[in-house]
């Protein structure tokens, strides 16, 4: 039997690579917008999403990105640019 070829990007923790979970808050004129695509497609990053809670005046996400620093800080001005506050998490998500 052939083996399963996995298609899923994986980030090895290296010196020149980093994690980094953030608070993305998005403006009700954003909600609709694939913005986690849109920076997959415009970035050499893995994307985790962590948790997240969306409704008509606000979408907040918790997101973890993997890469090298300067994609993360490249994406993280992206993301600012358009319009979308982001804060580092201070605590741990808790997941369930």
């Amino acid at each position: 039997m052939a083996q399963k070829k996995s298609t899923q990007k994986t980030v090895q923790k290296t010196p020149a690579n980093q994690q980094t979970r953030l608070w993305l808050m998005y403006p009700p004129r954003l909600i609709t917008t694939p913005v986690i695509w849109q920076i997959s497609q415009k970035f050499p990053l893995v994307f985790n999403i962590r948790q997240a809670s969306v409704t008509d005046e606000i979408g907040v996400v918790c997101l973890e990105l993997g890469g090298k620093r300067e994609d993360i800080k490249a994406a993280i001005k992206w993301l600012e640019k358009l319009g979308v506050k982001v804060e580092p998490v201070e605590i741990n998500v808790i997941e369930s």
